[in-house]
């Protein structure tokens, strides 16, 4: 990878086109509203299946929220997109989640609790992907303007090698993709959530909407 995650994506596209290949790949998705754009770019040049495993996400009902609107929003586009988008989910293991930021509880946003977050999803995503055969592996991960998409694909590279699959470089948020996501999400009407998804990041949240709160 050069740096530059949005071409290296399209170098690989490019190269499949020319040999008039369509490829499998387990897109790794972490809510609808992030995945609207990716499935609305990628589907011309991919088979999809998308892969909601995300153990990290607080509480249970918010989890199963974000599921049902996966699900919605595949149905909404399949029609519009060239090759069919398949779905399929991850267990829920929250366990998981908790034993990989054991430690890093007070870690703020973006640091390496976050890390060992990504690496927890990527390397789920990368089994599945190889045990099930898909030619390439991928997360919707990128597309946020929060999310540091270097550190993703270098966690996405690292476990490319350890599991022998080929992980899809990205930086969604390129091309004015984060912007399409907020309006395809306006025309679908999707549930966007406030808050990363972890119970850290919930409390922050509450602990920031108290903050406001008060200075009123």
């Amino acid at each position: 990878m050069n740096g530059n995650f949005q071409k290296d994506m399209e170098s690989i596209i490019a190269g499949n086109q020319n040999r008039n290949r369509i490829p499998t790949l387990l897109l790794h998705s972490c809510c609808a509203p992030c995945s609207s754009y990716v499935l609305e770019y990628l589907s011309a040049y991919f088979k999809i299946t998308v892969y909601y495993y995300n153990p990290n996400i607080y509480p249970e009902q918010e989890y199963t929220d974000r599921v049902k609107e996966q699900k919605r929003l595949i149905d909404e586009l399949n029609p519009y997109c060239k090759n069919k988008v398949d779905f399929m989910e991850g267990g829920y293991e929250k366990e998981r989640f908790y034993e990989a930021a054991k430690g890093l509880e007070q870690e703020p946003e973006g640091g390496e609790r976050c890390g060992q977050c990504f690496r927890l999803r990527l390397r789920e995503a990368a089994e599945t992907a190889k045990k099930e055969g898909f030619d390439y592996f991928c997360t919707t991960l990128t597309i946020s303007p929060l999310k540091n998409a270097k550190k993703i694909n270098e966690i996405g590279k690292e476990i490319e090698e350890e599991y022998e699959v080929s992980f899809l470089p990205s930086d969604f948020k390129k091309k004015n993709g984060y912007v399409r996501s907020i309006e395809l999400s306006k025309k679908w009407n999707l549930y966007r959530q406030d808050y990363c998804g972890c119970i850290y990041s919930w409390k922050q949240k509450e602990t920031n909407l108290n903050g406001i709160i008060k200075k009123r």
